[in-house]
């Protein structure tokens, strides 16, 4: 079947409705995406399908798949959505917990184990859809604190639908917003919609996307490039891996508007190889859009053909930059290029290229659907709209988290991810090795362009990692740059020579070998590369390393100067010892020690030779009468 009217588009639509609310069968929805299927969701699955038959529930039960709801910390998540009654979330869902479900469900008494929360009514933003009564005494999904703060725009979706079925994406309003840009708008109209909006980038540089658009359109040119980067290279961030595997029709849409838009035929997902997954799920995603005339030849029956391959990145961290990005495409090495020209003018094969960011391109259809003037009633007025976060770390409800932009840092740690159960939090580091780390004192800083960039540190693709009091703001600045070295491409001197010795100094300081001239050279060559760097890689590196210097200062003092680490992170400064009166001489420790540094009696207090302690930890970890401590004594005697 090829969709060429509103007609057809409804008929597919009611198909997927009548999976999303089947009239006469149970709907039992696995999550899987890679953090569900990464704490055993798969299984989990298969057990069911087996479970279903072995309880002879093939005619009542329905066994489908979804993506993540973004609360990872849950999985696996399983929905049941009864005829007529709202759909059902359990979390932590076990094989052992099968037979239970089957069996109240063989019943028909519906008492499910691990009850979480429900899902009555849900806006799918292009759609809005009451899935069924309320169920008493279970908490609606906006009564949960994780899901009550946030606005979900770009999560739309995710959680509910199967990101494997393009009718159930047409049920909730896939491909409206292409019917309307295609037979209601013209280019122009929808581009100042876009302007309206006040949509910027994604990807981390917030370009406006509306102009961006603009600029390709202009372009005269015989060829031209929509292009999708999905080459999320962050350390702790999996919001745009997360949205290609919950939603991958979404990222289509939104590049085949695109493509109408600037007038281009061909649009390339760039994707890194490590997401098989999202890989596999966008490739289906393609096959079936074009199986239904929505991709390739004569869309819409409009005569406008556009299509779209993927191209798989090495996972090159530096291919992010989208001049490196079109070069790897190009089958060359991933360096950037200065700019002008900018790919708008000059960019894949030489031609007019747009380039947007995974979640860019997922805020497309719901712009055309909703108008510009709606989108920018979120946010901010210079940063509209709403921004998905991976919050990761310490602190207690790590998974995926989208709010209006403007939100404070605070709300986000505390109030959605719930804080942390153990100590104080010191910190939380935004926008990946490219951000900067900030204080617990800071906290009240609103999340976005603007205010981010006051503090020092950026938005970045959207990563937000929690540190407690146990973290080593030295070794965390380290542990960035330490990334950043290793992703660089080498090109220019600045980031190729400068972030070496950067890292030099740093490790130097964590092994207390450095001096407080080492600090300042330190500060100095930080603001060089910053400022002398070609791309963004080398111009944001030196970010976390410059705010862990202006907001914690006397960490580095106290490992230059009294060598010493607060933290108790960097081992060249730190040492187990053994209280002797809390020893019970049981041995374990000793008996655990991989390099036999532990000595003494049963039954006797015990030794660690720290000539011979390679401080693995071990023996902490294996104690259970707290009588083995970590210190970090230096030269002041402090603890």
């Amino acid at each position: 079947m090829k969709i060429v009217s509103i007609e057809d588009l409804q008929k597919v639509a009611e198909k997927g409705l009548k999976k999303l609310k089947p009239k006469n069968k149970i709907r039992i929805s696995v999550g899987l995406a890679t953090c569900g299927i990464s704490v055993g969701g798969a299984l989990l699955y298969d057990l069911l399908e087996k479970k279903i038959k072995e309880f002879g529930l093939g005619n009542k039960v329905d066994l489908s798949k979804t993506g993540c709801i973004g609360f990872c910390k849950e999985e696996p998540l399983v929905n049941i959505k009864i005829p007529g009654k709202a759909i059902v979330v359990l979390h932590r869902v076990t094989p052992e917990d099968v037979d239970e479900i089957l069996k109240t469900i063989a019943d028909d008494e519906y008492k499910f184990p691990k009850v979480f929360f429900q899902i009555d009514k849900w806006d799918h933003i292009t759609s809005f859809i009451d899935y069924g009564e309320k169920f008493p005494e279970i908490p609606t999904w906006n009564e949960i604190d994780f899901f009550r703060y946030q606005k979900r725009l770009v999560l739309r979706n995710s959680g509910i639908i199967n990101p494997e079925d393009i009718e159930e994406y047409i049920a909730v309003g896939g491909y409206k917003s292409l019917f309307k840009a295609f037979k209601e708008m013209n280019p122009d109209e929808i581009i100042e919609e876009i302007k309206k909006s006040g949509l910027r980038g994604r990807g981390g540089a917030g370009f406006p996307t509306g102009l961006k658009w603009e600029f390709a359109k202009k372009e005269k040119s015989d060829v031209k490039y929509v292009i999708c980067n999905a080459d999320e290279g962050d350390p702790g961030a999996y919001m745009n891996r997360n949205e290609m595997e919950s939603d991958p029709h979404m990222i289509i849409e939104g590049m085949i508007i695109c493509g109408y838009t600037i007038g281009a035929n061909e649009g390339i997902i760039y994707v890194r190889a490590e997401y098989p997954l999202a890989i596999e799920r966008l490739q289906k995603a393609i096959d079936d859009a074009r199986s239904l005339g929505l991709l390739g030849k004569d869309i819409l029956g409009t005569g406008f053909d556009f299509d779209i391959t993927i191209v798989k990145g090495a996972g090159a961290f530096v291919c992010g930059e989208e001049t490196a990005l079109i070069a790897s495409i190009e089958g060359k090495a991933g360096r950037p290029k200065p700019r002008p020209p900018f790919p708008a003018q000059k960019g894949l094969w030489g031609k007019p290229t747009n380039i947007n960011n995974v979640e860019t391109w997922s805020n497309i259809p719901i712009i055309v659907e909703k108008g510009g003037d709606w989108f920018s009633k979120f946010g901010t007025e210079k940063s509209t709209g709403t921004k998905v976060f991976s919050l990761v770390g310490k602190v207690e409800n790590v998974g995926l988290v989208e709010v209006e932009l403007g939100t404070p840092v605070r709300k986000i740690i505390y109030d959605i991810g719930g804080g942390t159960k153990k100590g104080k939090i010191k910190a939380v580091q935004t926008g990946g090795p490219s951000g900067g780390c900030i204080p617990s004192k800071l906290f009240d800083t609103p999340v976005d362009y603007e205010h981010l960039a006051e503090v020092g540190s950026i938005m970045g693709s959207g990563g937000v990692v929690v540190m407690d009091e146990d973290t080593c703001m030295v070794d965390t600045a380290k542990f960035f740059l330490d990334f950043s070295v290793d992703e660089s491409c080498g090109k220019c001197v600045p980031c190729r020579e400068g972030l070496t010795h950067m890292y030099e100094i740093l490790d130097n300081i964590t092994k207390g070998k450095a001096s407080i001239e080492d600090v300042e050279t330190l500060k100095e060559l930080s603001e060089t590369v910053k400022a002398t760097s070609l791309c963004g890689l080398g111009q944001t590196a030196p970010n976390p390393v410059l705010t862990t210097l202006e907001y914690f200062y006397e960490e580095y003092i106290e490992h230059v100067v009294n060598k010493r680490c607060p933290g108790k992170v960097c081992k060249d400064l730190i040492q187990y010892v053994i209280i002797q009166e809390a020893c019970k001489g049981c041995t374990v420790c000793a008996l655990k020690c991989p390099v036999n540094a532990i000595y003494g009696e049963r039954k006797k207090p015990h030794v660690i030779d720290q000539s011979a302690c390679i401080k693995c930890g071990a023996c902490l970890e294996v104690c259970k009468f707290d009588a083995v401590r970590k210190v970090s004594e230096g030269m002041g005697g402090g603890k």
